[in-house]
């Protein structure tokens, strides 16, 4: 049977099978692949296949294991809980000002790379502002989503570790020429609170707020018990030297996540059973994306082994007019946007990526290039009804989920195209190879 043919035929029963919820993405990355390497007539070297692709992303899934656990863990200690409450005695009573917090907020939470957990931590800090002034809570869900989109290029973030692992490249390499158009993007999201500030002032006027203590209280760690407010200064030094050697690239990304989780627990958690606690409050969120990782290895393993991508790369080249070919960076960028909303991350990076990294190469277009292409479009992907931490955020607001689409779009759209433009001005990928 034809290579490029079956191959599609795999990706399109992948993507939908999870589209349709008839089988988890977890479940579908081990037995799709699987069967359709049968078909294949390569049963034999199956085996061989798979190890191969758990090997090349056992860095990765270290590396989000241990990244998950120990930001998971400043959080519990209670490292940005003053940070929130400075916050919201500052902006109070101020809507431009709460509306610039809420994406200052949002950008500080979400370096956990968990978006349920951002969104229930800045809802609960922020609603009750909101709602007192009775200021427009889509205003809210606007910028928290997208925020949270800019901030899921992290390493550790789904997308940036998704993208890594289709295409076997290491996530620090990945990332860190996203650093220009995420600030960019974020400059954009500040700019766009002001305008929606300056809305809601004419509409509101300043409005003073009674009893502001009772409001900071809700912000704090999920965990009061493991809060550890003596240790602020240590812990908020811990998270900047890891920042800082991780820029530096002094050591692999997962051995320093690995570092700073065990010198994290020794000091804020020195006694067994308290060690135990914490990480098994977190055990649920680590193993659901970790095992996806380990999954797609398979996956990844057997779409290469097997020659599916190189067959299906030539086929997608013959679609694509050659004097566009070396533009496939670009192109990759402007297709994540709807590709990312219809279906999930998964079809998508696993599926899609491969073949479009393949197709690039036949004009020169390196991989790297086209992996942080992949990303633009994540700002427009959590308003797609296929992400879980959607529906939690408007059910949190108190929002309908039509009305926060159709109000978001626009704006999500457009830091999509700043993030891009800026990519490219940065050559985080190149305009045209």
């Amino acid at each position: 049977m034809n290579l490029a043919l079956l191959g599609f035929l795999m990706v399109a029963t992948f993507m939908t099978l999870i589209m349709t919820k008839k089988m988890t993405p977890l479940v579908a990355l081990i037995v799709i692949p699987s069967v359709f390497g049968v078909i294949a007539g390569q049963s034999a070297g199956l085996g061989d296949m798979m190890i191969e692709g758990i090997k090349n992303l056992a860095p990765t899934g270290v590396m989000l294991l241990f990244a998950i656990l120990f930001f998971s863990i400043m959080t519990d200690t209670g490292l940005f809980d003053p940070l929130v409450v400075r916050l919201i005695r500052i902006v109070h009573g101020d809507p431009m000002l709460i509306l610039i917090g809420s994406v200052v907020l949002c950008a500080l939470v979400s370096l956990d790379g968990d978006g349920s957990t951002t969104y229930i931590i800045t809802i609960a800090a922020l609603l009750p502002l909101y709602k007192r002034f009775g200021m427009n809570r889509l205003y809210l869900c606007c910028l928290l989503m997208v925020t949270s989109g800019v901030m899921n290029l992290t390493p550790w973030g789904g997308p940036t570790a998704r993208a890594a692992s289709a295409l076997k490249l290491d996530p620090a390499t990945l990332f860190l020429p996203l650093i220009p158009g995420m600030i960019a993007g974020l400059a954009f999201l500040v700019g766009l609170a002001v305008w929606f500030g300056r809305k809601e002032r004419r509409r509101l006027g300043h409005v003073s707020v009674q009893q502001s203590h009772d409001i900071a209280d809700l912000a704090v760690s999920q965990y009061p018990q493991a809060r550890r407010p003596r240790l602020i200064w240590f812990n908020g030094a811990l998270v900047v030297a890891l920042l800082t050697l991780l820029v530096w690239g002094l050591l692999p990304l997962s051995v320093l996540m690995m570092i700073a989780f065990a010198i994290a627990m020794i000091v804020n958690y020195p006694g067994v059973a308290e060690q135990k606690e914490r990480i098994a409050a977190h055990a649920g969120n680590v193993l659901s994306v970790v095992s996806l990782i380990f999954a797609a290895g398979i996956f990844t393993g057997i779409l290469g082994g097997t020659g599916m991508v190189e067959a299906m790369s030539k086929e997608v080249v013959g679609f694509i007019p050659p004097a566009l070919g070396p533009y496939m960076a670009p192109i990759t960028a402007l297709l994540s946007l709807p590709f990312t909303f219809f279906i999930s991350n998964d079809a998508f990076y696993f599926g899609m990526l491969p073949i479009l990294a393949e197709a690039g190469a036949h004009y020169g277009v390196e991989p790297m290039a086209i992996a942080r292409a992949s990303l633009m479009g994540q700002p427009v992907h959590l308003l797609s009804p296929l992400v879980p931490s959607t529906y939690l955020l408007v059910s949190l607001a108190g929002i309908d989920l039509a009305d926060h689409q159709r109000f978001t779009l626009l704006p999500a759209a457009a830091v999509c195209i700043v993030m891009t433009l800026v990519g490219m001005i940065a050559l985080a990928f190149p305009f045209v190879a």
